[in-house]
């Protein structure tokens, strides 16, 4: 008897543990209709997700710029920073999803060829919540992302506050028009092209559609009523060069106040910064996920 214990713990303990793992895909696609490709993204699906039947909060992490949906996984360490951070009960076991922006800023583009934003709100985050046991309301649903991600990810609160209860940006990409407006036309072409097309010499940079889509400009024309509709937490280093356009918008939100966590730690634009960053991220998104 006890030696058929023992074998039929050696055939299937092993798939018991490993049942009990959390998971991480990062090849996965969803065939888009209104960007007419498939797009490709990431999930992390917590240990005990495949054994249970319970709905998880979900957080939408977002790359950066030149990145594409692995970045988190590969770099970011995501998986082993959030099992840790469960395991010692400071994050919550949550589904993470890491969509692939591009080089789109997470934003739908001038000239209507590519509309990514409409994609990941009308067809993206409907398609995970179908497909994943998801929490649907929005306050077990967050949003984060670092640089290009950071922005996507005040951007898409500041647009949709009635479906984010946080929003994470980790060394966001917050420009001041004045920094915009002195970038070489090099640099202004290869970062935003994509969204605005070919620029035209004399054209001003800064027009009514760089205003719908400026992180620094809907906060300061923000209605009074969504001041408190997000919990906002903005973190960037001393060394970093977008250090600027991050501690104006922290000025700002004090300015109007915008109820928000500022953050600065010693560090650059680096996935070092990114990833010590994460852990107390996740922890301040949880929070608001058992308010």
């Amino acid at each position: 008897m006890k030696s058929k214990i023992a074998l039929w713990l050696f055939l299937f303990l092993p798939a018991i543990c490993w049942s009990q793992e959390s998971k991480v895909f990062d090849n996965l696609t969803i065939k888009s209709s209104i960007l007419k490709v498939d797009k490709k993204f990431a999930i992390y699906l917590p240990a005990g997700y495949e054994t249970s039947q319970r709905n998880y909060p979900v957080v939408y992490l977002l790359h950066g710029y030149g990145d594409n949906q692995t970045g988190w996984v590969e770099f970011g360490e995501v998986q082993s920073i959030v099992d840790k951070g469960i395991s010692e009960g400071k994050i919550t076991p949550m589904i993470i999803v890491m969509p692939d922006g591009e080089k789109t800023w997470y934003m739908n583009d001038a000239m209507g060829k590519y509309p990514f934003e409409d994609f990941f709100i009308k067809e993206f985050i409907p398609y995970i919540e179908k497909n994943y046991r998801c929490k649907t309301e929005k306050e077990f649903r967050a949003i984060a992302g670092l640089s290009m991600g950071g922005f996507g990810s005040l951007l898409n609160a500041l647009h949709h506050p009635e479906l984010f209860s946080t929003s994470v940006a980790l060394s966001a990409a917050v420009f001041p028009d004045e920094d915009i407006n002195k970038m070489s036309a090099s640099d202004f072409s290869n970062y935003f092209s994509k969204i605005v097309g070919a620029p035209k010499d004399g054209e001003p940079r800064i027009n009514d559609f760089w205003n719908k889509n400026s992180i620094l400009y809907l906060v300061k024309n923000m209605p009074e009523t969504q001041k408190k509709a997000v919990r906002f937490w903005i973190d960037c280093g001393d060394d970093d060069f977008l250090y600027k356009g991050n501690s104006a918008l922290h000025d700002l939100m004090r300015e109007l106040n915008v109820p928000h966590e500022f953050r600065i730690r010693d560090g650059s634009h680096t996935w070092e910064y990114w990833r010590t960053g994460l852990p107390d991220a996740l922890n301040y998104i949880t929070k608001g996920f058992h308010r």
